[in-house]
């Protein structure tokens, strides 16, 4: 159990890539005060646990009442989460996540703090977007019972509280790495991404074609 949870957490972890929107956490409480800022973080990580929760509890079931199998949905996916690593390995961000220069966040300067950022873009789609929801569906389809569920959800915890870590100390990981570092660092998670989406992609295909694979 205790495996299988650490082995989602790093999914989730190299897939979500909280250092990647720490520019975009930055820009939208420019301004706010420590505890306002402290908020918007906060919001930002319960919609992410919130939405990992939601997806894990109704994810097969929404394949089923769509009427897509469960490995062509794995096969699917995991095409999907490769061309996410393979722009992360060549510098080119996440293809499904749109590029934080297109977010106009001029008009909150000077505004009263909001929260809606911290759902919207911050939470989604910049952190959990198409394809850390496929991810989470590809994962709860796989398991069974109350147990395997929970290691989901405790997954989904852990990488909330550490995305809520790393947006708190947002202004001093980008001092410390700068724009150099966090390219490198999303390179790396571009490696880490594209092998978790050929297990998925292999665990597809055995779905699908169990006497081949």
């Amino acid at each position: 159990m205790n495996t299988e949870i650490i082995k989602i957490i790093l999914a989730f972890l190299v897939l979500i890539n909280p250092f990647g929107a720490l520019t975009l956490f930055l820009d939208s409480t420019r301004g706010y005060s420590m505890n306002n800022r402290r908020k918007v973080a906060r919001v930002a990580c319960l919609t992410i646990f919130i939405t990992i929760s939601f997806f894990t509890i109704v994810g097969e079931t929404l394949l089923k009442a769509l009427g897509i199998s469960i490995g062509s949905f794995q096969l699917a996916g995991g095409i999907l989460v490769f061309l996410i690593a393979l722009n992360m390995m060549n510098g080119e961000g996440n293809p499904v996540k749109p590029d934080q220069e297109n977010f106009d966040v001029d008009h909150l300067h000077g505004a009263p703090p909001t929260m809606a950022a911290a759902v919207v873009p911050i939470a989604i789609p910049m952190m959990i977007g198409p394809g850390g929801i496929s991810t989470v569906i590809i994962y709860s389809s796989q398991v069974s019972g109350i147990l395997q569920v929970s290691a989901i959800l405790i997954a989904g915890l852990f990488i909330s509280l550490f995305c809520y870590l790393a947006l708190m100390a947002a202004g001093r990981i980008s001092r410390l790495l700068g724009d150099t570092g966090l390219n490198i660092m999303s390179r790396i998670m571009g490696m880490l991404l594209a092998a978790v989406a050929i297990e998925i992609i292999v665990n597809g295909l055995r779905t699908l074609f169990p006497d081949l694979v």
